[in-house]
């Protein structure tokens, strides 16, 4: 037996699913890994299988025909809330997922998985049940660790996960299909990668995924794409989060148009430091997208110690020229000052949005929608609401650099394709100083 299997010996998987064949399959991989493993095709005798022999984790399958799953899952977790479950489905769907997730699975996986992708998700599942205890015994963090003003931080920051897992269900803007997101923990080094629920298909929220910037942001590979990524991002980006797992269908859902309900969840979650640490990128010469006296879209970054965004959006009343200035100084700032602005659209673009496929899923209660002359569904949160959330949209398209970024950025009429042509500024600047791809 190998070291690494050595080292989960003592590591017992309980593998549940009325199909013998799958059990057999699984049974001999995670053996043959070095897991002891034990099955059983009868839902009934569960929970007494987990008293007698208190396994680490769980494969159910949520299909079972003499109990459902998701029923079972809730009377493992509530007789043993130790132990982790992941939950497997032939058909599933995200509202089985966010069903799953909030009574307390590690994870819901769908078949047919490859063997790879199912180590992982144990790796994974594992690897955070025991990150916790290796973190409490540190001593207390300092500001730098907790997400404090940037200018005080040293030159690299702990890397940071969340505590457990998390959801959030609701309707995607654009696509108008209902979706949602499973926010999962991820080891150190791991980065943002965003998964399709049907798929093992890892997309790294990286520059080189960035498929579209058309009213969004779109990251997609292997055929599979996730839309509106960048409310989401932002968040990640204000609360310092370096590795995380988003399992969702192909488009985030825009909850209200603000960033505020994920910030929300992140805080009741909470978020935990790693062994490990990022460099944020930091510029040491003035870098500028676009001509700033032709008085259209212009971006520029400058030397800073923290992120600094001073945006001018300028558009035809009734919204005129707002100005918002922010500095990145810690996540409640940003949970005060930026997250609850929301994403505007004109009433007179929403047949041209709807001809493109795009805002299928516009409501009067997830964006702001202005007529000739006035917001005609809602209540401003404030005055420069629609420039604050162009400042919430840069912050979370800057985050595709996978790392935090300091300096001074002044922006002009920008949006989603000005915010992606910066990266590829910054990621030039990296290059020709043999800094490389800018990674953990």
């Amino acid at each position: 037996m190998s070291e690494r299997m050595n080292s989960r010996a003592e590591d017992t998987i309980l593998i549940v699913d009325d199909e013998e064949r799958i059990r057999s399959s699984l049974k001999g991989i995670l053996s043959d890994e070095g897991f002891r493993v034990i099955d059983s095709g009868e839902a009934t005798r569960v929970v007494e299988i987990v008293e007698q022999e208190h396994p680490r984790l769980v494969l159910l399958d949520v299909w079972m025909p003499e109990r459902d799953g998701i029923d079972l899952l809730r009377q493992i977790k509530l007789g043993s809330p130790q132990t982790e479950v992941v939950m497997i489905s032939g058909h599933g769907n995200i509202q089985n997922a966010v069903a799953a997730i909030k009574l307390g699975a590690a994870d819901f996986i769908e078949k047919p998985f490859s063997v790879e992708s199912l180590l992982n998700t144990i790796a994974r599942v594992l690897a955070g049940a025991e990150e916790p205890a290796a973190a409490a015994g540190r001593g207390p963090l300092s500001n730098a660790d907790r997400g404090a003003n940037p200018s005080t931080s040293p030159a690299t920051l702990r890397q940071k996960t969340i505590n457990r897992s998390a959801v959030l269900a609701g309707q995607g803007l654009h696509s108008g299909s209902r979706t949602g997101v499973v926010l999962q923990p991820a080891p150190a080094g791991f980065g943002v990668v965003f998964m399709p629920l049907s798929s093992d298909v890892a997309i790294p929220a990286r520059l080189e995924n960035v498929s579209d910037t058309g009213y969004n942001t779109t990251v997609s590979r292997g055929g599979y794409h996730v839309r509106t990524i960048e409310h989401l991002m932002s968040a990640l980006h204000a609360f310092g989060i370096t590795n995380l797992l988003i399992k969702t269908e192909a488009e985030i859902p825009s909850l209200d148009g603000s960033a505020l309900d994920f910030c929300r969840l992140i805080a009741e979650v909470g978020t935990r430091e790693q062994d490990a640490t990022v460099t944020p990128l930091r510029v040491d010469e003035r870098i500028v997208v676009g001509d700033r006296n032709l008085r259209e879209e212009y971006l520029s970054i400058e030397p800073a110690d923290s992120l600094i965004i001073d945006y001018t959006l300028v558009y035809p009343p009734p919204i005129g020229v707002q100005r918002a200035y922010f500095e990145l100084g810690s996540p409640d700032e940003y949970v005060r000052e930026v997250a609850p602005a929301r994403t505007f659209g004109l009433v007179s673009e929403m047949r041209k949005l709807s001809a493109m496929g795009l805002a299928q899923g516009g409501r009067l209660d997830n964006c702001i929608l202005v007529g000739d002359d006035k917001v005609v569904n809602t209540e401003l949160r404030f005055a420069n609401e629609f420039a604050r959330h162009k400042v919430l949209d840069l912050i979370g398209d800057l985050y595709i650099m996978g790392r935090p970024v300091l300096g001074r950025i002044v922006a002009h009429k920008t949006g989603h394709s000005d915010n992606v042509a910066l990266l590829k500024a910054l990621r030039k600047y990296c290059e020709g100083r043999g800094l490389g791809a800018p990674r953990h």
